[in-house]
C-alpha cells in the first residue's frame, strides 16, 4: 500500500517535468513579463482538473485509473480508447522526454548528440528496471527524486530572485496581450500528470482520504515552484534554451550550471517513472497477464534510435504526445460531468471547456488520438 507521502511525491515527479528545463524561458519570448499571467491562469485550471481527478480515484479506485471512469460513463469502447491513448502517450513521449533531459546534460557537461542519446538511453532503461521490480521500489525512487527536485528547484529560485533588475519587467506585455494565450498554449505541456497517480489509486490504504491530501499537496508544491521560477526567469532575463542553468549560474556560479545536468536527470527520470508505473498498472487492465514494460522499452528504443537518427524531431513527438493526453483529459473531464453531482460537476464543466479548447489547438496532431479511437476494436490486444 502507498503512504499519502509516497503518493504527493508521485503528483509531484508527474506533474513537474523536463519542461521546466525550457517553458519559462520560450514562455517569456512569447509574452514577455506577461508571461506569468499564463502560469497564473494555467495553475487557476488545474484545480478543477486536480478536483475532478481526486473525486472520480476516490469513486473508482482501480487501477485503469482514467480508462475506469470513462468506461464507467460511456460504455467499454470509449475506455478502451481512453486507455490506449494514455498508453500511446507513455510510449511515444518516453524518448522525447528522455532525449530533451539528454541535450539538457550534452549542453552542459559537453558532448554532442550521441551524448545526448546516451543519457536518454540510459534514463529510460534505469526508470524500465525500476518499475520491473514493483510499485513499492517505484514508489520509493519516487519520494527520494521529488525531495531532490523540489529542493533543487526552490535553491534555483532563491539564488536567482536577489539578482532580479526591475528594467525586465518593462514592458509588461511587449507582444500585446493576445500573446499571453499563445504563452499558455505552450506552457499546457507542463502542466499534464494530474491523470497519472489516478491509475494507482487502488494501490492506497484509504483513497478517500489520502487521494485529496497528495493531489492538493502536491498542488501547493507546484504552484510555488512554477510561478518562483516563471518570475525568476523574467527577473534575471534567462532567456536562452538552458534558462535553469543560467538562474543556477545567476546565484551559484559555474558550479550552479553543473548541478543543472543533475537537475535535469531528475526531472526527466521523476516524469517517466511516474508514467511508467500508471501505464503498467492500466495495461494490466486493458490486456490481463500483459508485459507491457518490455513493450514501451522496444518502441522507446525504437524511436529513441529514429530520433538519433534525425528522422524525426523531438518538437513532433512532444506535439503528437500531447495531443493524446489532451483527449484523455477531454474524455475524463466528459466522464466526471456525467458520473459526479454538485460543484465537483461543476469543476468537470469548467475543466472539460478548457481542455476541449485546448485539444483544438493541436492542430494536425488531432489525427493521432483519432486514428487510435477509430482502430479501437472489441477484440483484446496481445501484449
Amino acid at each position: 500500500m502507498l503512504s499519502t507521502r509516497s503518493t504527493t511525491a508521485l503528483y509531484v515527479g508527474a506533474v513537474l517535468g523536463p519542461g521546466v528545463l525550457l517553458l519559462p524561458a520560450l514562455a517569456a519570448r512569447i509574452a514577455g513579463p506577461a508571461s506569468v499571467v499564463a502560469w497564473g491562469g494555467l495553475l487557476a485550471l488545474s484545480v478543477p482538473l486536480a478536483i475532478t481527478f481526486a473525486a472520480l480515484g476516490v469513486r473508482w479506485p482501480e487501477a485503469g485509473g482514467t480508462a475506469s471512469y470513462v468506461r464507467a460513463a460511456f460504455g467499454a469502447r470509449a475506455g478502451k480508447a481512453t486507455g490506449w491513448w494514455f498508453l500511446t502517450g507513455v510510449a511515444v513521449g518516453a524518448p522525447a522526454v528522455a532525449l530533451i533531459g539528454g541535450f539538457y546534460v550534452a549542453e552542459l557537461i559537453g558532448g554532442g548528440r550521441t551524448t545526448a542519446v546516451i543519457a536518454g538511453a540510459a534514463m529510460i532503461a534505469a526508470v524500465l528496471v525500476a518499475n520491473s521490480t514493483g510499485l513499492h521500489t517505484t514508489a520509493r525512487l519516487q519520494l527520494g527524486l521529488a525531495g531532490l527536485l523540489g529542493a533543487m528547484l526552490l535553491v534555483a529560485v532563491l539564488t536567482a530572485l536577489p539578482h532580479s533588475e526591475a528594467e525586465n519587467w518593462t514592458p509588461f506585455a511587449p507582444h500585446g496581450w493576445g500573446a499571453i494565450g499563445s504563452a499558455a498554449s505552450v506552457l499546457m505541456f507542463a502542466f499534464f500528470g494530474w491523470e497519472a497517480v489516478s491509475h494507482l489509486a487502488g494501490e492506497l490504504r484509504d483513497p478517500a482520504r489520502q487521494l485529496p491530501r497528495a493531489i492538493f499537496s502536491a498542488l501547493t508544491i507546484v504552484a510555488v515552484l512554477y510561478l518562483g521560477l516563471a518570475a525568476a526567469t523574467i527577473g534575471v532575463g534567462a532567456h536562452s534554451d538552458v534558462p535553469l542553468a543560467d538562474l543556477m549560474a545567476s546565484g551559484l556560479g559555474e558550479t550552479g550550471r553543473k548541478v543543472t545536468a543533475v537537475l535535469a536527470v531528475l526531472l526527466t527520470m521523476g516524469t517517466m517513472n511516474t508514467y511508467m508505473a500508471a501505464a503498467s498498472q492500466l495495461a494490466g487492465t486493458l490486456v490481463p497477464n500483459s508485459r507491457p514494460l518490455p513493450w514501451i522499452g522496444a518502441i522507446a528504443g525504437v524511436l529513441l534510435a529514429i530520433l538519433a537518427a534525425d528522422l524525426i524531431s523531438v518538437d513532433a513527438l512532444m506535439k503528437a504526445t500531447s495531443a493524446t493526453f489532451v483527449a484523455v483529459y477531454v474524455a475524463a473531464m466528459a466522464a466526471g460531468i456525467k458520473l459526479l453531482d454538485g460543484r465537483i460537476r461543476v469543476a468537470a464543466g469548467i475543466g472539460f471547456v478548457a481542455v476541449v479548447i485546448v485539444f483544438g489547438f493541436s492542430g494536425p496532431y488531432i489525427l493521432v488520438p483519432l486514428l487510435i479511437g477509430l482502430s479501437i476494436r472489441t477484440r483484446a490486444v496481445r501484449l
